[in-house]
């Protein structure tokens, strides 16, 4: 493993951490829109800060998430449950970011950036036993 391989993947899961916490934030002020593109893009970092370890990036988020699904998730690396949540902050990210007349609940961005924070904690699992 390239030593600047590790500290890329740890600076990009301190990113998804600092995204759960401006998620938060953001809610809090009734801004659902940008909670919901901070929980998005925490999942988003969290992804990164793994496929980095290999050394592989992608310019666009649907190359990020289809290698991490098809290298992670059906290889059972991660549980299949996970994807749903990828799904769930991608297209919700999709509709608050571009739908002008796309509204969340308070109740429905706290459950969005709940599934956020778990994904983030396996993810965060993972690097822990990945270092043991």
């Amino acid at each position: 493993m390239l030593p600047e391989r590790e500290t890329l993947s740890e600076l990009r899961l301190s990113q998804a951490k600092q995204c759960l916490i401006s998620a938060e934030a953001l809610l809090q002020i009734n801004d659902e829109r940008g909670a919901v593109n901070r929980a998005y893009y925490a999942v988003f970092h969290a992804i990164r800060s793994v496929l980095i370890l290999e050394g592989k990036d992608f310019a666009k988020h649907a190359g990020v998430i289809s290698y991490f699904r098809k290298e992670y998730i059906k290889t059972g690396v991660f549980s299949a449950d996970i994807s749903d949540t990828i799904t769930d902050l991608f297209n919700s990210r999709s509709s608050s970011d571009y739908d002008d007349h796309f509204e969340f609940t308070k109740d429905e961005v706290a459950e969005l950036l709940k599934e956020s924070a778990d994904f983030v904690a396996v993810i965060e699992e993972y690097h822990k036993k990945r270092k043991a």
